[in-house]
């Protein structure tokens, strides 16, 4: 059996309340104290028990991490920066899909029932509204991805995603290419409409450039794979502009099927910059979202929020940049 604090307390010869005041963050104890108690539960391989000592700190350090694109391959970089991030802090992951979920409410009423002390809302998709049900039950919130604005309602660490539409814009203009096309994620996303945004307002400028614009399914390669599908049936434009990485390889398999070359044919340029754009079979060119910052910074702000929980809400900005690849023409 597992050696309890009581057998702790018995080995190193002190009550159990200093046994448990040493592993309790912040409690005063001794040095002398410590020494005796570490050792004493070295030798008989204790851990305490963190979800019992919750109910005297009424601290479980338990942070939600919620997110509801588990299809897309840039998740693992993220849950992975995610939860190393928060346990380096003492923090502990409670990993939560919402895939499938609809009503923020009975989201709220899930994550209290494992007494978070917070929740990272990770997604670029869920409406705002998810966040800010977090906030009415004065629950710390963090939204990453979130949407940006001047004024937020809750906690936002991103990037300006209609600026990175308008830099997108701007790669494919540079080009010269006259019949451009956005393909984007799932339509009622608040990432897929700034991003368009962005691109639409960019292209305006240049009105002898055709522009056209469509919506895949969800942000997933086979979307994005069927969404081309589509549009190969009729005009297509000379180069895109698709809303995400993993998109983008979806419609690069399907111009590959229909017999034409990237970029010879048409161009491509994508959004995130993960891992699997560099590999030398796919080299796509796209937009880099610093996503390692941005985690970094949420979970900073997390770790202060659970001192401060009635800190007033902040938007954290981080800058894009176009990392070139091979899938766009070179700049004429």
């Amino acid at each position: 059996m597992a050696a309890t604090l009581k057998d702790v307390a018995n080995r190193a010869g002190v009550s159990t309340s200093a046994v448990s005041r040493t592993f309790t963050d912040g409690a005063s104890v001794s040095d002398k104290m410590r020494r005796k108690v570490e050792k004493a539960a070295n030798e008989l391989g204790y851990s305490p028990n963190f979800l019992a000592r919750s109910l005297t700190t009424r601290r479980t350090k338990l942070i939600g991490l919620v997110s509801n694109n588990f299809h897309n391959p840039i998740f693992l970089e993220v849950f992975d920066l995610f939860t190393r991030g928060l346990q380096d802090r003492g923090l502990r992951p409670l990993l939560v899909n919402l895939s499938n979920e609809t009503d923020p409410e009975h989201s709220v009423q899930m994550l209290r029932q494992y007494s978070v002390d917070g929740v990272v809302v990770a997604s670029s998709t869920l409406p705002p509204a998810f966040s800010k049900a977090f906030r009415d039950k004065r629950i710390p919130v963090v939204n990453t991805f979130g949407r940006y604005s001047s004024s937020p309602e809750v906690h936002v660490v991103g990037i300006d995603n209609v600026e990175a539409g308008r830099m997108a814009a701007r790669a494919l203009v540079e080009r010269g290419y006259r019949n451009v096309g956005f393909l984007g994620g799932p339509e009622t996303a608040t990432s897929t409409q700034d991003r368009l945004k962005g691109f639409h307002e960019e292209l305006s400028r240049h009105p002898e450039i055709t522009v056209s614009f469509s919506f895949a399914d969800a942000y997933s390669f086979q979307a994005g794979r069927a969404e081309m599908q589509r549009l190969a049936i009729g005009p297509m434009a000379e180069a895109y502009f698709c809303g995400d990485d993993v998109l983008s390889i979806g419609v690069l398999s399907a111009v590959k099927d229909i017999g034409l070359s990237v970029p010879d044919d048409i161009g491509l340029i994508g959004f995130n910059d993960m891992e699997m754009s560099s590999w030398e079979n796919i080299a796509l060119t796209t937009v880099h979202q610093p996503i390692k910052q941005i985690i970094n910074s949420s979970v900073e702000l997390m770790e202060a929020m659970l001192d401060e929980p009635d800190r007033y809400p902040e938007a954290r900005l981080f800058p894009c940049h176009v990392v070139e690849r091979g899938t766009l023409k070179t700049p004429g």
